[in-house]
């Protein structure tokens, strides 16, 4: 079975357990401090943590908002950076300078500096913790649709587009689109990852999504106290994210399609 098809089946087994998990355990706020760190049994296949919350509704509810928030950030991100990245190369002259001494300007921080930035405004809240994940990506894309976008827009077939009257969008869905989607669509797959994994190392040190809203660095933190006694707590949110990454690197692990570089992007 090829490494995409393997990513494609995992990440989808993950998606299922997200959505399908409360279904079955459909309070992850519920205590019962009566069943401190219960073990497992039929109706808790992971137990229940420190607080008798069930692992198992906590954990479908932290991949679900992983999922969701990291996707959220990467779309914007993605479109964003796409959008300016074709205006930079179309209208070129004073519009490129700009957008580019802004592009360069955000990348002479660190990703991960602009996000604690953002959630150190956030104070728990999802808003600005995305706006945070989102701005430290969008550049990303603003380059690689730049560089590449410059060289389609000077092809012949453009030309011949433009001289027969076709406007922006025909030439974008057209001739543009078809080149740029399989870099694109590898971004966001490891831009996903990236984000997932950003949103777990913010929890994990505190200054991201706060108690009692269940998120997979968060959950690490709080079963740390624990380990020795029901190291389940720290191994399911460990296993659970390392799932998803390992899932969204194979996705795009295809013949002939590399990630892009930066630095190729820098013209």
């Amino acid at each position: 079975m090829s490494a995409p098809k393997n990513g494609g089946n995992t990440l989808l087994l993950v998606v299922l357990f997200a959505l399908l998990g409360p279904v079955l355990w459909p309070d992850p706020a519920a205590q019962d401090l009566a069943q401190f760190l219960a073990d497992p049994s039929w109706q808790e296949p992971l137990g229940r943590d420190q607080m008798g919350r069930s692992l198992m509704a906590r954990l479908a509810a932290a991949t679900r908002l992983s999922l969701l928030l990291g996707l959220l950030c990467v779309i914007t991100a993605a479109l964003l950076g796409s959008l300016l990245g074709w205006l930079s190369a179309w209208r070129g002259g004073w519009v490129d300078g700009l957008l580019r001494s802004l592009a360069d300007g955000v990348l002479a921080l660190p990703g991960l500096l602009l996000v604690l930035l953002f959630s150190a405004m956030a104070q728990g809240g999802f808003a600005i913790l995305y706006l945070g994940l989102a701005m430290a990506q969008w550049v990303e894309y603003y380059r690689v649709v730049r560089a590449r976008s410059r060289g389609l827009l000077a092809s012949p077939q453009v030309e011949a587009s433009r001289l027969l009257g076709f406007g922006h969008a025909h030439v974008v869905r057209r001739h543009l689109w078809p080149e740029l989607a399989p870099q694109l669509l590898t971004m966001m797959a490891f831009g996903l990852a990236g984000a997932i994994l950003t949103l777990s190392t913010l929890g994990f040190v505190g200054v991201g999504i706060q108690p009692p809203t269940p998120e997979l660095g968060l959950m690490m933190t709080e079963a740390l106290p624990h380990y020795q006694e029901a190291p389940r707590l720290l191994l399911a949110p460990i296993l659970v994210m390392g799932l998803m990454l390992l899932a969204l690197v194979l996705l795009h692990q295809t013949r002939g399609l590399d990630m892009p570089s930066s630095q190729g992007a820098t013209s």
